[in-house]
């Protein structure tokens, strides 16, 4: 949480300086601790007390998404509230507050794109075309407008809440924010009337050092609050990421469960089958078995018709080949017998 000055830098900043005395209003009397000289001396207890509130408040808009329009027209405010405002990314006023800026904002957002038109001509060179005083025209309004508009003119929407540096100075804002129910955020001094803002800030609103003070502290809280803001939006993206990645996760378990389940019930099904094949067709089955038989002996006699043929071929042979010496010694023993007769003849 932001924290608010301390005492010591709210006096240093001249925080508790407060207006004469014949010019204060009877409403702040309890955050009024004395009177010295003529004028009133703030209680710094309670401006640190409401400034933590102020904080907390901005803190917690900013955490919201919420827009906070930084109203500041007095001439030692402008430049803080400027510098402050595009620190922190939020719109401002800092020149004269145009009537219905928030009654009329529809009104206003035609200003705004007037505006953007004549920046539009500027980059697309129709401005060269038209004449010089035509130029100088176009030059004047734009100047007019950015300073009015400028610091609004990225602001789409009616803002969340308004920080007011003078209640007093700022009253027609003031009274637009308390017409359409938006919180006020306002540094109140001794002349100011505390009912009207929601969360009040009792300081010295004319010192340009405690304007830089409060402003400041403003500025950091919003940019804490954006900060928390983007942090919470992580957290919830990183939360929704495992979500999604549990429901995909717990999406395939189903549908392996699913698999598995069908799985399992095409199983019990072909079990049935083969069961049901085993009792109805035993006969076909021994016939498939002895047909099998038959087929494998089958190659046996075919070898065995293959070796007869050959063992007969075999026994051909051994009694061809007498048949053929026969001859061989019925010559032989003719020769011998003519020799032996010739031999007797002698």
């Amino acid at each position: 949480m932001p924290k608010a000055a301390s005492v010591e830098e709210l006096l240093k900043s001249g925080a508790h300086f407060g207006h004469l005395t014949r010019r204060w209003n009877p409403k702040m009397k309890e955050f009024i601790f004395m009177q010295r000289n003529g004028i009133h001396i703030i209680d710094l207890k309670k401006s640190h007390t409401y400034l933590q509130e102020a904080l907390e408040e901005v803190t917690k808009l900013a955490r919201a998404g919420k827009t906070i329009l930084f109203v500041g027209t007095k001439k030692q405010a402008q430049e803080i509230i400027k510098t402050e405002a595009i620190r922190c990314g939020m719109p401002f006023v800092t020149h004269r507050w145009l009537g219905g800026m928030l009654t009329n904002f529809s009104t206003v957002r035609k200003s705004i794109s007037r505006m953007e038109e004549i920046d539009k001509m500027k980059t697309d060179g129709t401005v060269d075309e038209l004449t010089k005083k035509e130029g100088l025209m176009l030059d004047r309004e734009k100047e007019k407008l950015e300073n009015t508009l400028g610091g609004i003119a990225n602001m789409t929407r009616l803002p969340g809440a308004i920080f007011v540096v003078d209640t007093i100075k700022e009253h027609i804002a003031i009274n637009e924010a308390v017409k359409l129910n938006i919180p006020i955020i306002g540094m109140v001094d001794t002349n100011s009337d505390p009912d009207i803002p929601d969360y009040i800030i009792p300081a010295n609103d004319d010192s340009a050092r405690t304007i830089q003070l409060v402003t400041a502290l403003i500025a950091d809280a919003i940019i804490e609050g954006n900060a928390e803001r983007e942090a919470m939006r992580e957290e919830e993206l990183m939360e929704q990421a495992a979500v999604d990645a549990k429901k995909s996760y717990e999406s395939e378990d189903d549908v392996k469960e699913e698999v598995i389940e069908d799985a399992a019930k095409s199983g019990k099904r072909r079990k049935r089958r083969r069961k049901i094949s085993e009792s109805d067709d035993k006969p076909d089955t021994d016939t498939d078995v002895k047909g099998e038989e038959e087929v494998k002996a089958e190659p046996k006699e075919e070898t065995k018709k293959t070796e007869e043929p050959k063992a007969e071929e075999t026994a051909a042979a051994v009694e061809e080949k007498p048949e053929e010496t026969k001859p061989a010694a019925t010559a032989k023993d003719e020769k011998a017998s003519d020799e032996e007769e010739s031999s007797d003849k002698k």
